[in-house]
């Protein structure tokens, strides 16, 4: 995992990507109980084709391919990690992304989603892996509280919070 953060962030500092950060899954593991997970969900901001119109996935892959990384699925594997990246699709994650938490991986900093972004993000999601993620969340004592109120407002899921989490 060590080498694949420490590409991460040479990729970000060569201009291959913009602004980056670990969401998902394997965020979460930062802040509560590990949950199985086979990927590592990178979400960026790409740099804009020259008529500023369409973003595309193809320029970093193309630089991944190059660099001897193989693609499978939906990921690439970058020193035996499956990694998948992710452009920033909605102001949630565009938010989430800008107030990204650097976070020490052996040794290596890395950008990681908050816990109330995480949060936030899985309720905004849905599947039912991501409202146990939600429970998950709400029972650790990880949040805060005013900090979540505040995601929650601005992106219209405060009805699904308060559904998940009352009795």
């Amino acid at each position: 995992m060590r080498a694949t953060l420490h590409y991460l962030r040479q990729m970000h500092e060569s201009g291959i990507i913009g602004g980056y950060a670990i969401g998902g899954a394997m965020a979460a593991t930062f802040y509560i109980e590990p949950v199985t997970t086979f990927d590592l969900d990178v979400f960026v901001v790409l740099p804009q084709e020259a008529d500023g119109l369409l973003l595309s996935l193809g320029p970093l892959y193309d630089y991944l391919r190059a660099a001897g990384f193989k693609e499978d699925k939906e990921c690439v594997v970058i020193h035996g990690i499956p990694v998948q990246f992710l452009p920033a699709f909605n102001p949630l994650v565009e938010e989430a992304l800008a107030n990204a938490i650097e976070t020490d991986y052996d040794g290596i900093k890395v950008p990681v989603f908050s816990p109330e972004h995480l949060t936030a993000i899985a309720l905004q999601t849905g599947r039912g892996k991501d409202k146990a993620r939600v429970q998950s969340f709400a029972e650790s004592g990880v949040l805060c509280p005013e900090k979540l109120t505040g995601i929650l407002t601005r992106h219209g899921l405060e009805g699904k919070w308060k559904s998940l989490t009352t009795d």
